[in-house]
């Protein structure tokens, strides 16, 4: 079964409730046996409209991936997260 990623791009505006996002957001990706690939906030942009801190997340699964991002524990922290930046977000199957 193929890896699945959490790919973000985020742009803070609040750099306190963004850290406090970091702080609550941890214990739900260990929860799911997530693994923080990359968290980048100086990226080499060289196409596009995305902008911010750019976050790669690796997971088990697709399933694994989707149920972390259904999870109480991460919907909590993601309201947190959208009081301190604006965000893009999806979930990949990887090949």
């Amino acid at each position: 079964m193929p890896k699945a990623y959490l790919v973000a791009h985020i742009r803070v505006h609040d750099k306190d409730g963004y850290e406090k996002f970091r702080a609550v957001s941890g214990a739900a990706i260990a929860e799911y046996g997530g693994k923080v690939l990359v968290r980048n906030p100086a990226a080499d942009h060289r196409e596009g409209a995305l902008r911010g801190t750019t976050i790669v997340l690796e997971f088990d699964d697709i399933a694994t991936a989707r149920r972390f991002y259904e999870s109480d524990a991460y919907t909590a922290a993601r309201k947190v997260r959208e009081q301190a930046a604006e965000t893009d977000l999806l979930l990949v199957e990887g090949v």
